[in-house]
């Protein structure tokens, strides 16, 4: 009896050690600080949805001085969020890389202005200072300028860009007329500052026509090749989309989990639960991860025709629809 139990022991102890090295090990690059911007991720890990996928992951905050497509490129991640203009630059530059998964079915991006500057339409741009984000960021804003007809070198016909910092201080100091701003984040950080909404005027990507997608995941196409690999990323995409879906339902819980989960302890409670209700808008109805194809084509459409040198020609193979359709069965 004694060896009939010994044996069953090794044999489980075998089976636990088999279970383990089925494991695998997943490593996702963010494209900034940890924020409810990617609750999704933090609540599938919090919540178990990656292990029950058979998944270790690890998830890498971004900041000022990460690039994804650098990281991913490097070897440092497999997976990678990154906005479609970036992308889709980094991909005719030769880092390869394909949307497998789009979580964020609308834009967050604005330029806030001061009403006291004068601004009333985006024609009103023209002569002024606009704080503009760069390291990728900038895609966007180029072609919008582009297709205003305005250049961006200053002058009275045009706009004088400042390379803005990840804070609004330019417009709180009247260094620029307008700032970079995302629905969920830095908005409310000027209104956090002491400026009212009515001392302030917006204008979304999304209202203009110029709106391109954010925060995909993104992989390199050599990868995909390996059959492992892309079950693996299937099974990731699902179980991200899981905790999206968990964060949309319960933004204020999402939110906790982010605070939980933030090193710096930088955030607060009332900005991420915040932050956590705009973002529920913008990853509303995005079809388990599923890129929308018309969304993309309209993103490859403003890139072209702003004429700012984003791409220069129409991509090919720079999406796929075959992780979603696996991670859906």
């Amino acid at each position: 009896m004694k060896k009939f139990t010994t044996i069953l022991l090794a044999s489980a102890m075998s089976l636990t050690a088999m279970t383990a090295l089925a494991v695998d090990k997943v490593t996702l690059q963010l494209k900034w600080v940890t924020q409810a911007q990617f609750a999704g991720y933090y609540v599938a890990q919090d919540k178990g949805f990656y292990e029950a996928e058979d998944l270790d992951v690890e998830i890498k905050p971004g900041g000022p001085d990460i690039a994804p497509t650098q990281v991913i490129a490097g070897g440092g991640a497999d997976v990678v969020l990154d906005w479609m203009p970036s992308a889709l630059a980094a991909r005719e530059k030769g880092v390869a890389l394909v949307n497998i998964a789009q979580p964020f079915k609308s834009s967050g991006m604005m330029l806030t202005c001061r009403k006291d500057s004068g601004i009333t339409s985006p024609a009103d741009f023209k002569g002024k200072t606009l704080g503009v984000w760069f390291f990728g960021n900038e895609y966007p804003f180029l072609s919008w300028m582009s297709k205003l007809g305005f250049s961006t070198d200053g002058g009275d016909d045009g706009v004088t860009v400042l390379k803005q910092g990840f804070n609004v201080d330019p417009i709180l100091q009247k260094q620029a007329a307008c700032v970079s701003t995302m629905t969920y984040n830095e908005y409310w950080q000027i209104i956090d500052a002491g400026l009212s909404a009515d001392d302030l005027i917006t204008f979304k990507y999304e209202d203009q026509g110029v709106a391109t997608l954010e925060d995909g995941m993104y992989v390199l196409e050599d990868n995909l090749k390996d059959v492992a690999f892309s079950d693996k990323m299937a099974r990731f995409v699902r179980a991200s989309m899981k905790g999206w879906e968990y964060a949309e339902a319960n933004p204020d819980e999402a939110a906790d989990i982010i605070l939980e989960n933030d090193a710096s302890g930088a955030q607060t409670e009332e900005h991420q639960r915040r932050m956590m209700r705009e973002i529920s808008k913008l990853t509303a109805g995005s079809n388990g991860g599923t890129l929308d194809e018309a969304d993309y084509q309209r993103t490859v459409d403003v890139l072209l025709a702003g004429g700012a040198d984003v791409i220069t020609k129409q991509p090919e193979g720079a999406w796929t629809h075959a992780i979603t359709d696996a991670a859906k069965m």
